[in-house]
């Protein structure tokens, strides 16, 4: 259990990256088969781009939305990286979509969704008030939201103490 952060926080990230959002939904919980592959499918390769730093991942964030969807919160350096590591023959993710695609391509049984955010710098602000390490912050670090920190605009711009 990861402990809880007194205070209000803000993200050490600088630069540009991408947010990749990711997941499935269950949509018949009877055909265990069918989607059983697929919520396993997404661990080892989770687990293949923590061991490769080159990839240009840099963390995620997974949330249980109900009982049907999971979604998994991807952070990444750039959409070129993203777009390899999808393409790679020789990673884990190429070999679990065509599985996916055999297995259940159009028959409803499982749902898989993404979505790609190119966020340039200065195109977000984070802050997190007695949280655990989450998001961005926790991929980051994080720092006190003070001082020049202490505003969403300023954040925003990236000022930081002393500029």
């Amino acid at each position: 259990m990861s402990t809880i952060t007194p205070g209000r926080m803000t993200a050490t990230h600088k630069g540009p990256l991408v947010v990749f959002v990711i997941g499935m939904r269950i949509n018949h919980f009877h055909k265990v088969g069918k989607w059983l592959p697929v919520i396993r499918s997404m661990g080892p390769m989770i687990e293949e781009l923590y061991r490769n730093p080159e990839s240009g991942f840099l963390g995620t964030e997974t949330m249980l939305r109900s009982l049907r969807t999971i979604t998994l919160l991807q952070y990444w350096r750039d959409f070129d990286s993203l777009e390899a590591y999808a393409r790679a023959r020789d990673q884990k993710h190429w070999p679990a979509w065509t599985a996916f695609n055999k297995a259940v391509g159009n028959d409803g049984t499982v749902g898989i969704f993404h979505e790609t955010y190119v966020v340039p710098e200065h195109g977000s602000e984070t802050i997190y008030a007695n949280m655990v390490p989450f998001g961005l912050g926790k991929v980051s670090g994080v720092v006190p939201a003070t001082g020049s920190r202490n505003e969403a605009r300023s954040r925003m711009r990236g000022l930081s103490e002393g500029d």
